[in-house]
């Protein structure tokens, strides 16, 4: 039995670009945020008070690299599916945290965009606000997982290309 594809429509195919545009976007602001000042970074994954000493040092030196590298890759449209798929599961996995620090009381800053830790005297924390982003955030992901075809993406030229050796390797 043949399945046969269905194309997206070309308007699906613009709001598949502008979603990379934008989920790219995201991670490209928070990683330079981090990545310039990763005491910060290590001070924010701190805490959040889930991991050990040596895991927090880890991650949060290591996580602004992993944000500017999905971003990159998004914007240029080299790899949406698994892009969309890891940003899926770091969106989940922050999510927890957030929802984590709300749970246990927690007074902390979520360092998602630079700065995090403690919360200065009389400021509150905003988890429900940061909660809802990155349920939006987390739905672009599914979807462009999903969908990962737009135009202006590296992997349409590489599919073109793919199939273009492919019809004339049939050809012969």
């Amino acid at each position: 039995m043949e399945t046969i594809a269905i194309a997206p429509s070309p308007a699906w195919s613009w709001l598949s670009t502008a979603g990379r545009l934008v989920l790219g976007g995201v991670w490209i602001v928070a990683g330079i945020s981090k990545i310039t000042d990763l005491d910060g970074s290590v001070r924010a994954v701190r805490a959040y008070r889930i991991l050990p000493e040596i895991a927090a040092q880890m991650v949060g030196a290591g996580l602004p690299a992993v944000e500017l590298l999905l971003g990159a890759l998004l914007l240029v449209g080299a790899g949406v599916r698994a892009c969309a798929v890891v940003s899926a599961a770091l969106m989940v996995v922050y999510m927890i945290g957030i929802a984590s620090a709300w749970v246990r009381g927690l007074q902390i800053d979520c360092g998602c965009f630079g700065g995090g830790g403690a919360l200065a005297a009389g400021s509150r924390p905003t988890y429900g606000w940061e909660l809802t982003r990155d349920a939006a955030l987390l739905a672009l992901a599914v979807l462009l997982a999903r969908w990962p075809a737009g135009p202006l993406a590296v992997d349409r030229l590489l599919a073109g290309r793919a199939r273009l050796v492919q019809e004339e390797e049939n050809a012969r």
